[in-house]
């Protein structure tokens, strides 16, 4: 009873995920030497380094190998807000960076609409070894995932100026992030939605003329638009274009697919955005699952899509099956299904044979979440009422 008590409690969250980003600071820190002699956080050294880079009048996205190990692929304002973490040892900034990554999301599930206290508890728990796996490769998805859950809080609040902030800040983050703005779309005024997004992008665009000059700006971004052309050429990743090609066979051109991804993703919000009560909204269930199929659909169509990618899947997973009143005993094993495949499986957790010779080259870490997408995508455009809608 005393567990059980201490695992419901807030604080206990608050805890759990403020250790994760220590854990996995210290843990980086610890190893000293990753892979080819650079540092095991090497994704937070190209973020810090990026800003350096921008303020020298140099390209970002041109390789740095004497500094890094890959290149720096994200915007310009990304760039520009890692400002502080570029005049902090990496044993302060790498610590702050993870707690960045962490914290953010869990303010955001605990206080997500529509869900009760214990619900939003659930969620927290069942998303926090995926997080342990981005932040102990320093990345920048559980910064993007709270973006996009606090867009969603914000919408449901009537806060229009503010969801339309996060949504462009979710842009700048990752070119994806800026699908926040389809669910906002079945909300009273989107108009005034789409104006807030179109200024705030506009002023977020412009921010690093506060360390460059116009012209400079102008070809900073002409850098970024050329590494994106090559860039879509580079991989498959732990996509649908990755499942494709390792269970059947089949390169489809990645337009082709990104297209069909998009067509029922807009599918799915147009069929919402008809089904409007008497208050001007939508369902709250089906509101929550469209936040949910945007999350997932994030990860799923990225053809660079990794396993630190993926805190942004299982948050939409969880949105979903906890946003039902009484889930069947076929969303329990797919709930599970994505927890023990895409969680679990990269984790020493799991059998490290089974890891080699069957998670990994049949890409099941991707797999549930697909056949989640997909389930979400059909509850949204055949209008149906399976349970009742918990309060």
């Amino acid at each position: 009873m005393l567990f059980r008590r201490l695992w419901q409690h807030p604080s206990t969250l608050w805890a759990a995920y403020t250790a994760a980003a220590l854990a996995a600071s210290a843990q980086s820190l610890w190893l000293r030497t990753g892979k080819n002699g650079y540092t095991p956080y090497e994704n937070y050294v190209i973020f810090r380094n990026a800003y350096g880079h921008l303020v020298q009048g140099l390209n970002p996205y041109a390789p740095f190998p004497e500094q890094q190990w890959d290149l720096f692929k994200y915007s310009p304002t990304f760039a520009l807000g890692m400002w502080p973490f570029h005049f902090l040892p990496d044993a302060i900034g790498l610590t702050l960076w993870n707690l960045l990554n962490a914290l953010p999301l869990l303010w955001a599930i605990l206080h997500l609409p529509g869900f009760d206290g214990l619900q939003r508890q659930k969620i927290g728990w069942f998303v926090w070894l995926e997080l342990l796996i981005s932040l102990q490769n320093s990345q920048s998805n559980g910064l993007l995932a709270a973006f996009v859950l606090l867009a969603w809080i914000a919408l449901e609040r009537g806060s229009l100026k503010i969801a339309a902030g996060w949504i462009a800040g979710g842009f700048f983050l990752k070119l994806f992030g800026f699908l926040a703005i389809l669910p906002g779309l079945v909300y009273p005024r989107r108009w005034v939605l789409l104006s807030w997004s179109a200024a705030w992008i506009a002023f977020m665009a412009a921010l690093p003329l506060l360390v460059l000059t116009p012209d400079q700006l102008i070809q900073v971004y002409s850098w970024w638009l050329e590494l994106l052309r090559a860039d879509h050429t580079a991989s498959l990743g732990l996509s649908v274009m990755g499942w494709l090609d390792a269970w059947f066979g089949w390169q489809p051109p990645k337009m082709v697919v990104l297209l069909a991804g998009a067509v029922l993703l807009i599918l799915s919000v147009w069929s919402v955005g008809r089904r409007r009560t008497a208050f001007g909204l939508p369902e709250q269930r089906e509101r929550a699952y469209l936040w949910a199929s945007v999350l997932l659909w994030m990860v799923l169509f990225n053809h660079k899509a990794e396993s630190p990618t993926f805190i942004i899947a299982l948050c939409g997973v969880a949105i979903w099956y906890w946003s039902t009143s009484r889930p069947t005993a076929w969303m329990w094993i797919l709930l599970w299904l994505a927890f023990v495949l895409s969680s679990l499986s990269p984790s020493d957790l799991f059998p490290a044979h089974l890891r080699t010779n069957v998670v990994q080259p049949y890409v099941l870490k991707v797999v549930p979440c697909i056949f989640i997408w997909l389930t979400i995508t059909g509850q949204l455009c055949i209008p149906f009422r399976p349970n009742p809608q918990r309060d």
